[in-house]
């Protein structure tokens, strides 16, 4: 799933691009993506794109004064840029496009998805606050007022494994899976610790980890095109997705704990004091 760094990292490359084109054309090929009816997206065409902005994980283009174009990517979404985009006819229900979107100068870009289980979501509004997802939204990690005593005050009274506190969008925005596994290794921090039980050199760490991961994530990511982040993003790892390699820093093994629909990253050592964690299925440590 795209996560803060990949989305910042499109949004700034179609600020460059497509800020003050104009849209000339919109194709919903996925009519479940389409969330919204009223505007309806058919009322952007010939909108100038004057913004791009980011909103934890979702993308938003400004369409002239009053109107936004918005999108979440989701687990398996992705936006594939063109310079000069296809003429052919996209058939519902036969193509992974879910929405193409052309400009006055040629270009345009697909939403795309893959796999059977489609949750990318495109919404056409007035205000960005008018998307249920942004309006429930935490704090975003870059916001000039989200410092180590917001991060603390967070935290406080929330008997919640920080793994799961750092991945809801409603406490901080913009972090998924991917990230929260790098932020905690960064941290030497297991990622079943009680965030109510953090102490002030905990948060701490916790919070340094966190700027400095996303901060260097976002750098990778800055002047990539949309073709190249996702490998971008893959090589930036440390630990997560590298199950059965060895740890950066200490050289153990780098373990899974799996989930129904994901698994999580860690380093023993690095994190849980040698404890390797069981399987979460099972609910417990391996004493």
């Amino acid at each position: 799933m795209p996560e803060l760094p990949e989305v910042q990292g499109l949004v700034a490359f179609l600020g460059e691009r497509v800020v003050g084109t104009s849209l000339t054309r919109l194709t919903v090929t996925s009519f479940s993506a389409l969330k919204t009816f009223d505007p309806p997206i058919d009322a952007l065409a010939g909108a100038e794109i004057t913004g791009a902005a980011r909103y934890g994980k979702f993308v938003s283009l400004r369409c002239g004064d009053d109107q936004f174009l918005i999108f979440h990517l989701a687990k398996a979404g992705w936006l594939r840029w063109y310079d000069a985009l296809p003429s052919t006819v996209i058939r519902p229900g036969k193509s992974p496009i879910a929405l193409r979107i052309g400009f006055d100068d040629g270009s345009g870009f697909d939403l795309t998805e893959a796999g059977t289980k489609k949750s990318l979501a495109v919404y056409a509004v007035r205000d960005p606050s008018d998307v249920p997802g942004i309006a429930r939204l935490g704090p975003d990690p870059f916001d000039a007022g989200f410092t180590r005593e917001t991060f603390a005050a967070l935290l406080t009274g929330r008997r919640t494994q920080i793994k799961g506190l750092l991945r809801d969008q409603s406490v901080i925005a913009g972090i998924g899976n991917a990230y929260s596994d790098e932020i905690l290794h960064a941290a030497r921090m297991s990622p079943y610790a009680i965030a109510a039980g953090l102490d002030d050199g905990d948060i701490a760490r916790l919070y340094e980890a966190m700027r400095a991961t996303l901060q260097q994530a976002v750098n990778e990511a800055s002047g990539k095109p949309p073709a190249e982040l996702k490998d971008a993003k893959r090589g930036s790892m440390r630990v997560h997705a590298r199950r059965g390699e060895k740890c950066p820093v200490c050289n153990d093994t780098v373990r899974s704990v799996f989930f129904a629909d994901r698994s999580m990253e860690y380093c023993a050592t690095c994190q849980t004091g040698g404890k390797v964690l069981a399987d979460r299925r099972l609910s417990r440590l391996l004493k």
